[in-house]
């Protein structure tokens, strides 16, 4: 797998009409692979919640990724919304969204990581990459109850006092400037 050190992550304001496409294909692909009783994905309003901080992922101009993270209480947050846009997919998009989203998780004391994917085989790079990160089974978390069509995953996080400083905060927030109205999968 190619990393692509030239993917610029962004706090995304759900404003712009590309992340709005790739949402809504991300919607639409889960419901074509798993009954909507078993389809647990955030449209734009949910994502849009004051529990939720959304990224996108951009090459240049175009839109690579999404992710998002959402805090079920103080020390146990949620991955949502994990999607590679397809001129992406099988270039280290995911990993480096996943690797955000985990390092914000540890960056804001969570001391557990959560996620629910599917069970079937279209969702198994999405699992291998999170086993990659070090996510392992576990039952369902928050108001998930157990689904032939779902895995529950999850890390226990340890996280270092010394990111919390102002100044470590304040350089984040100026890398992480939110991409407004500028106009998938794992792999």
């Amino acid at each position: 797998m190619n990393q692509a050190p030239d993917i610029e992550i962004k706090i995304d304001d759900l404003s712009g009409s590309d992340i709005a496409e790739l949402l809504a294909e991300h919607l639409r692909c889960m419901a074509e692979v798993s009954p909507p009783e078993s389809t647990h994905a955030l449209n734009l309003d949910e994502l849009r919640a004051p529990d939720v901080t959304f990224w996108s992922a951009w090459k240049g101009q175009g839109l690579a990724g999404c992710g998002a993270l959402k805090e079920l209480d103080p020390a146990h947050g949620e991955i949502k919304s994990m999607r590679t846009a397809r001129a992406h997919l099988r270039k280290g998009v995911a990993s480096l969204l996943l690797e955000h989203i985990v390092s914000e998780a540890r960056r804001r004391a969570y001391r557990r990581l959560s996620l629910e994917t599917g069970s079937k085989a279209y969702f198994e790079p999405a699992r291998r990459l999170y086993r990659k990160f070090g996510f392992r089974l576990c039952p369902p978390f928050a108001d998930y109850r157990e689904d032939p069509n779902s895995v529950f995953m999850t890390q226990e996080l340890e996280y270092s006092t010394v990111k919390h400083r102002p100044n470590d905060a304040n350089r984040a927030m100026r890398r992480e400037t939110p991409r407004g109205t500028d106009s998938g999968d794992f792999q």
